[in-house]
């Protein structure tokens, strides 16, 4: 494609479901709200209700909320129950919701927040809902990753919950990297299936409430220079649009800003690290994230 991808486009979504977690601000609500705009019904998947509505009332077109907190196992089994009651197909599952650098805190589970929230809950999300979209062709799992997933970024398979010690960074680094392994190992298992694909993107630097856990001692000069160094939300959905609707894209593939050092700038198609593709972590964390969620996926083991 010529120029550069933009909000005008995304095809017609008419006649297509669209969940989207963490919906009612930053990126998710870009989201949410340019695929509405596109024709498509959109679930704004949220853990606060009273804020999903209000970002309800702010979006035109067919849009519900659902209630989801991805740091609780039970909440997510509810919220796919839900889901799966109100939609016998859905076509495109977005993992966008996400904390970071957050300080050691554990979910309702007992999972490390970063790890349980960004990787886990939406490992679980996906694979409880994962044959409702299996039987529609072009259906996809869009999940956002982030250019952390390169820093101090490794899957610690002997503490993954950081019990040990705890790094901000480290947490967040690992939760993202794990974002694309499994991605990338989801999409082997989905290929025999030709219907579903699994794709990756992230937004670069944009100007959202996702840093809000900063350390303080960066607190100031990242507020000075936000304004230099990141982007609109809504410039920063659009890598995530772009691997939902974009009809080239194929899956496996991972999409971020543009412009030098991906921090800004118009979606295309980039490279994640070398570590991402190691296929025997990815199976290895997929084992692993089945163990502690307790969550199989309706299709077998890729072939290799």
């Amino acid at each position: 494609m010529s120029g550069n991808w933009t909000e005008q486009h995304i095809p017609d979504q008419r006649g297509r479901v669209a969940i989207v977690t963490g919906a009612n601000t930053g990126l998710g609500f870009e989201t949410a709200r340019m695929l509405a705009a596109s024709g498509a019904t959109v679930v704004l998947a949220v853990r606060n209700i009273e804020k999903g509505e209000q970002a309800a009332a702010r979006i035109s077109g067919d849009v519900t909320v659902q209630a989801l907190d991805l740091t609780s196992l039970d909440s997510i089994r509810s919220a796919a129950a839900d889901l799966r009651a109100a939609h016998s197909r859905i076509d495109l599952l977005i993992n966008n919701a996400g904390v970071m650098y957050t300080p050691k805190q554990t979910t309702a589970d007992g999972f490390e927040l970063q790890f349980g929230t960004n990787h886990l809950g939406h490992f679980a999300l996906t694979g409880l809902l994962l044959d409702r979209l299996l039987p529609v062709p072009g259906s996809r799992v869009v999940t956002v990753s982030s250019t952390g997933h390169r820093i101090r970024a490794a899957i610690h398979f002997d503490d993954l919950q950081w019990e040990r010690s705890y790094s901000r960074a480290g947490a967040y680094g690992q939760a993202k990297l794990a974002n694309l392994m499994f991605t990338y190992e989801l999409q082997r298992r989905l290929a025999p299936h030709g219907t579903t694909v699994a794709v990756a993107a992230h937004p670069g630097m944009s100007n959202t409430d996702l840093t809000r856990n900063t350390p303080a001692a960066l607190r100031v000069p990242v507020t000075w220079l936000a304004p230099l160094l990141t982007q609109k939300a809504a410039m920063g959905a659009l890598p995530t649009l772009r691997a939902a609707t974009d009809p080239a894209v194929v899956g496996g593939q991972y999409y971020g800003p543009g412009n030098r050092g991906e921090v800004r700038g118009y979606p295309k198609l980039v490279t994640s690290s070398t570590d991402s593709h190691d296929q025997a972590t990815q199976q290895r964390l997929w084992s692993v994230s089945e163990e502690l969620t307790g969550v199989t996926f309706p299709i077998g083991q890729a072939v290799r």
